[in-house]
């Protein structure tokens, strides 16, 4: 296990493989809130490193192996701030950041401000402030609140993901009710859900995100999709290229992850 030491509680959990082809490019993978490494490491990753690029899969503070101070704040500009320290300690060769739903928003805020990239890919990322956004916040907080990460997606795997992960999967989920436990306020994933899940903010500059941009959207999202909201700020995106996918929910890695190798691949080439 690779930790780089952020303080003397506080360390940031990474995977690191440098590319084998020297015209390839280094994919830099931010996760979703309660997603971790295993979201990028069992497929994609490995499928990216078999083409010769490189690869950077880390878990924010709070998330698997990533240790933290029990008073920290762990919001939006401290995953921001830890990517930066991250980067610059690995010094990735031509890192393209790749961020899955708020991966993608902190991915953004890091390039602009300042570390180096040569792309980004933002999937099922484009959102907006407003109600609607925010009381999927809090309502993701109240859950786990409640019952846990298990009530949690347990309520809501079911919107955010496509028909055939539902069917092969819905046998894994729906625990009877004395199984659901509360998650401890103190637990990382509760502290990154109530401070960076609900207070981030989504009001970007697109246009500064002045490098190739690939937007990747799964048609069956529905908790986040606002399609009238994708179209108006991918128009702002500079350099933009947009794939949609129809067969797709949120959580694409999970869902379709060799259909998003093949586009992965196909936008490192395009960018070289």
């Amino acid at each position: 296990m690779t930790v780089i030491q952020m303080g003397p509680q506080d360390g940031l959990y990474y995977e690191y493989f440098p590319v084998s082809n020297e015209k390839c490019v280094t994919f830099v993978f931010f996760n979703a809130i309660t997603s971790d490494t295993n979201a990028w490491e069992t497929v994609i990753a490995r499928s990216l490193r078999e083409s010769g690029h490189g690869t950077l899969t880390f878990n924010y503070r709070g998330q698997t192996d990533s240790p933290f101070s029990p008073d920290l704040t762990l919001d939006e500009n401290l995953i921001v701030s830890d990517a930066i320290t991250l980067l610059n300690e690995i010094k990735p060769k031509r890192p393209l950041f790749v961020g899955l739903s708020i991966g993608g928003l902190f991915a953004a805020r890091t390039y602009l401000a300042g570390s180096s990239a040569c792309g980004l890919v933002l999937i099922n990322t484009l959102r907006k402030n407003g109600p609607r956004l925010q009381w999927v916040g809090d309502a993701l907080v109240r859950a786990v609140t409640v019952g846990g990460l298990d009530m949690f997606r347990d309520l809501f795997l079911p919107l955010l993901m496509n028909e055939q992960w539902q069917q092969e999967n819905r046998k894994s989920f729906l625990k009877e009710p004395p199984d659901y436990q509360p998650l401890s306020e103190n637990h990382g994933h509760f502290k990154l859900l109530s401070a960076a899940g609900r207070l981030s903010d989504w009001d970007v500059v697109y246009e500064k995100l002045d490098l190739p941009c690939l937007v990747v959207t799964g048609l069956q999202d529905h908790v986040f999709l606002e399609l009238d909201v994708v179209d108006e700020l991918c128009s702002r995106l500079p350099k933009m290229k947009r794939i949609d996918i129809e067969g797709a929910g949120h959580l694409l890695p999970a869902e379709v992850p060799e259909e998003l190798v093949v586009s992965l691949n196909a936008f490192a080439q395009e960018i070289e």
